[in-house]
């Protein structure tokens, strides 16, 4: 039988700020993405599980690449007139990692250093095909959130194929039980 215990549940403050309501879940997300990230097997990194698609590196560099994006996004916007060619992904898995969590922190500095007024300034950024939309920087940063939890579920399915355990991401998984 298991044993039952209380989990404290703490719902946003009401003087908790938006800025620091993102951090939050960020740091959460960002700790389920190394999670998933540190369980795949390194010898495994040029796994391609159709022609289509990413090796798995090359879609572990996803993450950095979009933290790249939240950085130009914060500071800079971009000039969609001359667009910057997407950076290579390093040959090694643990070079893919390190500029994960150095990117996150770096990210997560950004976002610490804006005012709320800050977050609701707008950034220019593709919103469909041959379109380009103003939003709020806060809703650019969940957009692209959304986008880490998406690559971390396609990267799970990889996880899988190579034979890796998959960690427990938002409830056990049949590698991380919980009972």
């Amino acid at each position: 039988m298991s044993q039952r215990t209380s989990v404290p549940v703490s719902p946003p403050h009401p003087t908790e700020s938006p800025r620091d309501q993102y951090l939050k879940v960020y740091e959460e997300e960002h700790a389920r993405t190394m999670r998933v990230l540190r369980a795949y097997p390194k010898e495994e990194a040029e796994l391609r599980p159709h022609p289509k698609s990413k090796t798995a590196r090359e879609l572990a560099w996803m993450f950095v690449f979009e933290q790249g994006a939240v950085e130009k996004a914060l500071t800079t916007g971009f000039d969609w007139a001359n667009p910057s060619p997407a950076p290579e992904a390093p040959s090694s898995f643990d070079a893919i990692l390190s500029a994960f969590e150095k990117g996150h922190k770096h990210v997560a500095g950004l976002i610490s250093s804006l005012r709320d007024d800050e977050l609701f300034e707008t950034v220019s950024f593709p919103t469909g095909p041959g379109r380009i939309s103003d939003m709020p920087k806060i809703q650019f940063l969940r957009l692209m959130l959304h986008d880490q939890i998406h690559h971390r579920g396609q990267f799970s399915i990889y996880l899988r194929m190579a034979e890796g355990k998959v960690p427990a991401i938002y409830g056990p998984s049949a590698d991380e039980r919980w009972f």
